[in-house]
């Protein structure tokens, strides 16, 4: 092991492990698994800067604090259901506290016909093997040392599957609730979710908090998508102000399937979300709408992946970035078009504000492209408010902080003009507001 692996982060790890009772133990798959990955986390521990991925995020601070895995009391943690609620959305719902399941809070009687909502630890107790593929995998890059320790230690998560052909006309909700406890703990979620040729899905992922904890989380979700399958997924992450959170969404889209994705970054201390898609089949569209806003110290780092493996593929991803008084934002975004994706259509932008002098945004767009005729763009731009915009506001009476905010929320809401569902527009208005500077 080496010495940089030889810190307070690992070692209560290490600790915890050893002692964790997950579920699924005893099925020699997932046993192993579990057990490589593990290794080799704690044989490397957390990357630092020297990793390209990590560049600019530094995990110093986080490698020297330990942390308890798991909440043996996440059953009976306070929960208010109203603090759950989503104005104009009433459907399915999934609910973890603290990594755990909560049958009380979750909303699972009546399914529609076509869809499958279930924990993952009961689908591990009853009929585990289709799920081999995903909970089977091993992390070998360096960089992905969160997947690591999310494969051998999570404890819980959501496995959604349509069946094919089906239509889910209400919006299904993932809620990621964190609440306070007893010192600082460790949870871990593992989502799966398969949409049969030809289904429809709009799934709501919600990161919230019920109030103020530090505690690290991390979240691994693979979407797969068949044949001609739409998704539309909407992810709204509020974690708490001294939250850590890591997360990992692969997406996988075979002929003709859609995925939309519509993200706001909200909440946390520290934030990473790593974005990967696949487009494997010929025709197979991927969008992305996000918009990410650290303010006092946080930060925010968002990892884009898309490549482009089959021919007339195509992928949109517009991102825009706020950062006011020391927050610090990074944005990544890499485009491959691969051998054989001939025809594919690709475009990626990154515009960012600075509010204050102390703010900082990283952005690095890359495109690589070795397939012919291909159409690609991408570019990023990090400034300040446009202050002939600010002076025109101003003239008309309005005062410097309001015609700031008026600027700075129609630059995001940009963003999500094309969201169908007005409720959630209007939701989404709401939170921009009240994250900006007053």
């Amino acid at each position: 092991m080496s010495e940089a692996a030889r810190t307070p982060f690992v070692e209560s790890l290490r600790e915890a492990a050893a002692a964790a009772a997950l579920p699924g133990r005893g099925i020699g798959w997932l046993d192993a698994a579990r057990c490589e990955n593990l290794d080799a986390f704690l044989a490397a521990g957390l990357p630092d800067t020297r990793n390209e991925a990590w560049k600019y995020t530094a995990l110093r601070a986080l490698a020297q604090r330990p942390f308890a895995l798991g909440d043996a009391q996440a059953a009976s943690r306070p929960v208010e259901a109203a603090a759950l609620a989503l104005a104009g959305i009433d459907g399915p719902a999934l609910v973890f506290v603290n990594g755990a399941f909560r049958a009380d809070l979750s909303r699972l009687d009546d399914l529609p016909a076509g869809l499958s909502l279930e924990p993952l630890s009961q689908v591990l107790a009853g009929e585990p093997e289709p799920l081999r593929f995903a909970l089977a995998r091993l992390y070998r890059d360096g960089g992905e040392a969160f997947a690591r320790l999310n494969a051998a230690l999570a404890g819980d998560g959501a496995v959604l599957r349509v069946a094919a052909g089906a239509k889910i006309a209400q919006p299904v909700r993932l809620l990621i609730v964190g609440a306070p406890a007893e010192g600082e703990l460790a949870w871990h979620a593992r989502h799966v979710v398969e949409l049969g040729e030809g289904a429809e899905l709009e799934l709501i992922e919600q990161h919230l908090a019920t109030g103020e904890q530090r505690h690290l989380g991390t979240q691994v979700s693979d979407f797969v998508l068949r044949e001609g399958a739409q998704l539309r997924h909407v992810l709204l992450q509020r974690a708490a102000a001294g939250a850590t959170l890591v997360r990992r969404s692969g997406y996988r889209l075979e002929a003709r399937a859609q995925a939309t994705l519509h993200a706001l970054e909200l909440g946390g201390a520290l934030v990473r979300h790593d974005l990967a898609a696949e487009l494997a089949g010929d025709g197979a569209r991927f969008v992305t709408r996000g918009v990410f806003m650290p303010t006092g110290r946080q930060h925010i780092d968002t990892q884009l992946a898309i490549r482009h493996q089959a021919l007339g593929t195509a992928s949109e991803s517009i991102w825009r970035g706020v950062a006011d008084q020391r927050g610090r934002g990074v944005f990544r975004g890499a485009i491959v078009v691969a051998p054989g994706a001939d025809g594919s259509d690709a475009s990626l932008s990154n515009k960012n504000l600075l509010l204050s002098g102390q703010a900082e945004i990283d952005t690095k767009p890359e495109l690589e492209i070795y397939a012919d005729e291909v159409k690609a763009a991408h570019g990023a731009t990090v400034g300040q408010l446009d202050e002939r915009a600010l002076f025109y506001l101003r003239s008309r009476g309005l005062p410097q902080t309001q015609a700031r905010a008026l600027l700075t929320a129609a630059f995001c809401r940009a963003v999500f003009d094309d969201l169908p569902d007005a409720a959630l527009r209007e939701h989404l208005d709401t939170l921009l507001i009240g994250q900006l500077p007053s």
